[in-house]
């Protein structure tokens, strides 16, 4: 078996201009700035003040890899991310791991999101004294009793699917809007607080040591996820040599600049045993505690706004992901088609965003969202494998942006994100290894023989 074929860089440039061809829509400030208010402040229990530094290690993972990603994206403008880097370097077997593993990490990332941005609309709905019942904003099997389903979910995850079936064109504008607002509530949330930071509350400033650091950044590695999806949008945009590179690079530093600042103001205001309670919202609960009601339901619409951009990356860059996937004749056929007047993969999108929907409507996915961490920070390890081999083996090939430091910068890479995997618990190793069983029966069983690279092997046979 020819587990490790691979297929070449021209040939991933050249399916790309076939007719199952994406608009060029995006520009990098298009792409940049995801991902940056979800999770602040929920690691504070396992590090207290420390989660300062749990976000500078899960932003230097991020920083080693994206180097490696922007090398790539660079490289191969062609639309699916990592999968179509580890095709092109690693051979077909990889490839379809690390695309199945994607497809787990922006699946359960659309999903658990949309479960917090379910409780962060019913809190700002109460603000104007609307109280929706617990059983219409809840999934069942979770902790509160009689739930049924959790309705907000499961619209959202629906409004984000219809806008990125209707085109980018249309739904990067709104995600323009969205991130435009929320870095306005995020300014206003430091000006405020910062005036009642209180430098005791920073004391100790380690209270769980070192190992509560690492759980912690592993938990919050989930705030980082949005960088990795810009690199899946390189067919549709315009100038993918340049613009890749910086929509990477632009997103982390900002996301990773406000995460600090927002973290060191939060633990300063509040002491980090008091978010105990309200660990789902706690900017909000700090503007609480300090007597400033008046930015809380601004804090809300800023979280909501916030979620909504890191739900449409996470699913806009799923669907590509699978587009690819299918494009290169892995999965069936059905997934790389392209509507004929918004030129979108039509049915990708919505029969994904409906499961999407539905799993976040009625699957308590507290525990499962460690999956997502797992899966990208696997993807990561790949990738900056994939960039050494590829300097190695074609150090000749065009490429517009270079990892700077080779081969140090992706062994840092590596580094970081093993360490980050290592922390996370044994359910979820368990449970992502079960995910990779299904997916390497699928391949065995469809995949292999499906591959367009299977096929051309085997005309080029009959015709020898």
């Amino acid at each position: 078996m020819q587990l490790f074929r691979k297929k070449s860089i021209d040939a991933s440039i050249q399916t790309s201009r076939q007719g199952t061809q994406l608009k060029r829509e995006l520009k990098a400030t298009d792409l940049a700035g995801t991902g940056i208010f979800v999770l602040t402040g929920v690691g504070s229990l396992t590090a207290g003040p420390a989660l300062i530094l749990s976000f500078v290690i899960a932003g230097l993972a991020c920083l080693f890899a994206a180097l490696a990603y922007a090398e790539f994206s660079s490289l191969v403008p062609v639309s699916g991310s990592v999968y179509t880097y580890s095709y092109a370097t690693l051979g077909e077997f990889v490839a379809w791991i690390i695309g199945w593993d994607l497809v787990l990490e922006y699946l359960l990332a659309v999903s658990a999101v949309s479960s917090g941005w379910s409780g962060y609309f019913k809190s700002l709905l109460e603000g104007f004294g609307i109280h929706l019942p617990a059983a219409l904003t809840n999934a069942p099997g979770g902790s509160v009793p009689g739930a049924i389903v959790n309705l907000p979910a499961l619209v959202i995850v629906l409004i984000i699917t219809f806008l990125l079936s209707i085109g980018v064109k249309e739904s990067k504008w709104v995600n323009n809007i969205m991130v435009a607002i929320k870095l306005i509530v995020v300014a206003l949330f430091i000006i405020v607080g910062i005036f009642y930071v209180k430098p005791a509350h920073w004391s100790p400033f380690m209270p769980f040591g070192f190992s509560g650091v690492g759980l912690a950044a592993a938990t919050v590695f989930f705030a980082y996820l949005g960088f990795d999806a810009v690199t899946t949008a390189a067919e549709e945009t315009r100038d993918p040599q340049k613009d890749l590179p910086k929509g990477i690079l632009w997103s982390l530093g900002i996301c990773t600049f406000l995460y600090i600042i927002v973290t060191a103001i939060l633990t300063g205001i509040v002491p980090y045993q008091n978010f105990a309670s309200h660990k789902d919202a706690p900017v909000a609960f700090a503007m609480q505690f300090v007597h400033q009601n008046w930015l809380v339901g601004l804090i809300s619409l800023g979280a909501l706004v916030g979620m909504f951009t890191v739900m449409l990356v996470m699913l806009y860059g799923q669907i590509r992901i699978i587009f690819s996937m299918s494009r290169d004749g892995l999965l069936p056929p059905i997934f790389s088609h392209v509507h004929q007047r918004y030129r979108t993969p039509y049915v990708t999108t919505w029969s994904f965003g409906i499961f999407a929907a539905l799993l976040g409507a009625f699957v308590p996915l507290d525990e499962l969202a460690q999956l997502v961490n797992l899966g990208t920070l696997a993807a990561f390890v790949l990738i900056s494998i994939a960039v050494m081999v590829l300097r190695y083996k074609q150090p000749d090939l065009p490429r517009k942006f270079k990892t700077p430091l080779m081969p140090l910068v992706p062994i840092l890479a590596i580094i970081f994100c093993v360490f980050l995997m290592v922390q996370l618990h044994e359910a979820t190793w368990i449970r992502f290894l079960i995910w990779l069983a299904v997916g390497l029966i699928i391949y065995f069983i469809y995949g292999y023989h499906s591959s367009n690279l299977n096929k051309r092997k085997s005309d080029e046979q009959k015709a020898g």
